[in-house]
């Protein structure tokens, strides 16, 4: 015993430093002979800012002192990985708690009123104007997409980009992303004369979770089509979390030598190389701690757009060429994609805020944030529709387009910090102690708050068929959501994708697509349309599908159409069952007549059947392939 006493003392003396700070650790006392002078200074940091707590627990030295060990291996990494350190991480937090706890109105001085911005009618003569600008643009543009979070969530134990988006032909939501991705420059090349070799890069936000099972399906499937050259994955880093109002770090409850922790992805500005290597700045986004990473780019690679989008959202792409044609044209520096919004609806509002100062920004307000602001501001209803039946604050979709000169204009100046926030779930209204540990946040959504007043800061309105469809809720809370809300599961956004399709075929070419019945799957009424889907190269424009389609084509509601190729062309086309079309590579097929058969029939499925495949019992049903006709 006197020789680690001896040790102990001799370690603290090297560093200059007495045992006052230590007195309350005990358990740290005994056993800081076996650490570092590195590992001693983190752990008189921990127990300056009131951290004694994790040593509480320690065993004796000579036990367990590897866990000790990869203790201090972890508070090194969260020391680095934050920007000021954990020092500032827990000072920062403990401000942010307090106020959280007096309820101080983060909105404090500003008045909310009704932005102005771009609302859609899809069909339009703008509308189709806009989507052929947005395809021009695409060429010299970049895509961020955040894909961190496992499916654990919705009831599914794999990464969420692997989950198919649609049961028909079981297309994932990372296939569907890069093929459009891919139809994307496709098209924006053919319009250069004399076409172009420009390849768009794509940049994915994973995490310790996600990343090796990230690799694995790009490689697994030869990047969908994409070089792999075009393709960046960033991992995000993590954060410690939080357990009380004092921010003191929460130990995780498997494991007493490891500080539990959550993704955040540092704010850092990043460096410049060229398009091969990928272009700049990377923000996560929501819930999880967004950040700015650096993807990078040189002035003269051309590129002027980066495009940030969530991982399942399988109607966005449907969104993107018109909406990239508002940013041009109205040359924003900020473009929120928004859908209308039903008041008090769980989706933040995009509102105009004036200060008493007379300084003024558009930016989201989260949902419990916007009625009590708008109370407090003379709007004594606050949150709520107006004569079109929506409020009239667009609901904020988290898909943002950011010109990117002022963008890394703004980055350089504030090295890429966004003003944190932290959200934590209280057990009573005491607000004393929280139901669980918290984390320090920002949100993509607040970059604007660092925008000079002269920045163009916009949003564009389109309807939520068409742009909007996310999964994020498992079946038993989908199916708790109050009658006449999304339900953001799985099953309807499936349906929401054979929705939109039916309606796009419907306004394009006038095509007799039968209405909707009404089933009930995993507790969740949706509407049912004909199972229609098609390869992104097919129609990524309203102006393309209508140029493939001529005649009196009819669909019936039990009907399956999924159409893989480029060049196909439906003529008088009659279908009452299912028909393939997949013609060899790029070969122009045309396809009419009557086409009758038994079809794809879809089958209800109990989500607690565990004999059942996850993917599918999240969505309460699957595909019984009865009877096809195919053209190959």
């Amino acid at each position: 015993m006197a020789s680690v006493v001896e040790s102990t003392t001799d370690n603290l003396s090297k560093l200059d430093i007495n045992e006052d700070w230590i007195s309350s650790a005990p358990n740290l006392h005994k056993n800081l002979s076996i650490l570092s002078p590195e590992q001693i200074e983190l752990a008189r940091m921990l127990v300056e800012t009131g951290q004694s707590h994790l040593f509480q627990s320690w065993a004796e030295p000579g036990v367990e002192d590897e866990g000790k060990i990869s203790f201090f291996e972890q508070v090194a990494h969260l020391n680095a990985s934050y920007p000021r350190g954990l020092t500032s991480y827990i000072k920062t937090a403990r401000e942010l708690l307090a106020d959280s706890k007096a309820g101080k109105n983060p909105f404090d001085g500003f008045t909310p009123s009704v932005p102005t911005g771009e609302v859609l009618t899809y069909g339009d003569d703008n509308f189709i104007n806009l989507e052929e600008i947005g395809i021009r643009e695409a060429r010299n543009a970049a895509f961020a997409l955040v894909a961190g979070g496992l499916g654990e969530r919705l009831g599914y134990n794999g990464i969420k980009l692997a989950l198919p988006s649609e049961s028909t032909t079981g297309t994932g939501f990372l296939q569907n992303y890069i093929e459009s991705i891919l139809a994307l420059q496709d098209a924006s090349c053919g319009l250069v004369k004399g076409g172009c070799q420009i390849q768009i890069p794509l940049v994915i936000m994973t995490s310790d979770d996600t990343h090796a099972r990230t690799v694995e399906l790009l490689e697994s499937n030869a990047y969908f089509g994409m070089k792999p050259s075009q393709v960046k994955l960033l991992k995000q880093e993590k954060v410690a979390c939080l357990d009380d109002n004092d921010a003191r770090l929460a130990v995780d409850p498997k494991n007493k030598y490891r500080i539990q922790s959550s993704f955040y992805a540092c704010s850092s500005a990043g460096l410049l190389c060229d398009r091969q290597n990928l272009m700049a700045m990377v923000m996560c986004t929501h819930f999880f701690i967004p950040v700015v990473c650096s993807m990078h780019v040189k002035q003269d690679a051309g590129l002027r757009w980066v495009l940030f989008f969530q991982d399942t959202n399988g109607l966005l792409f449907k969104a993107i060429p018109a909406a990239l044609g508002v940013s041009a044209t109205k040359q924003y520096h900020v473009n929120s994609l928004a859908v209308p919004r039903k008041a008090k609806e769980a989706i933040g509002g995009i509102a105009k805020l004036t200060h008493a100062d007379g300084r003024t920004m558009v930016i989201n307000v989260e949902y419990n944030q916007l009625d009590p602001l708008l109370r407090a501001t003379g709007h004594h209803d606050g949150d709520v529709n107006c004569e079109t039946g929506y409020s009239p604050f667009p609901g904020n979709i988290n898909q943002l387009i950011l010109e990117l000169g002022p963008y890394i204009e703004e980055l350089t100046k504030t090295g890429g910090a966004i003003k944190e926030f932290v959200n934590p779930k209280y057990k009573d209204s005491s607000k004393t102690s929280f139901k669980s540990s918290t984390r320090l946040e920002c949100m993509m959504q607040d970059y604007p708050k660092t925008l000079p007043p002269s920045a163009r800061v916009g949003f564009t309105v389109m309807d939520a068929w068409l742009a909007y469809a996310p999964v994020k809720n498992n079946p038993e809370d989908a199916a708790k959501v109050p009658k006449g809300n999304p339900y953001h599961s799985a099953t309807s956004g499936e349906m929401a994708i054979y929705q939109a399709n039916s309606l796009i075929l419907r306004k394009a070419g006038g095509v007799q697509v039968d209405d909707p019945v009404r089933e009930v799957f995993n507790g969740q009424e949706v509407e049912v349309w004909p199972r229609i889907t098609w390869k992104p190269k097919w129609g990524l424009t309203l102006s393309e599908i209508k140029r493939k389609i001529s005649g009196n084509c009819s669909i019936s509601q039990r009907s399956t159409l999924v159409i893989k190729g480029q060049n196909i062309f439906l003529e008088d086309l009659s279908l009452d069952g299912a028909l393939v079309v997949n013609p060899v590579e790029d070969e122009e097929v045309k396809v009419g007549g009557v086409v009758q058969n038994k079809g794809w029939i879809v089958e209800k499925v109990n989500y607690k059947d565990t004999s059942v495949p996850e993917e599918v019992r999240i969505r309460g049903f699957r595909i019984n392939k009865v009877e096809q006709l195919e053209k190959n």
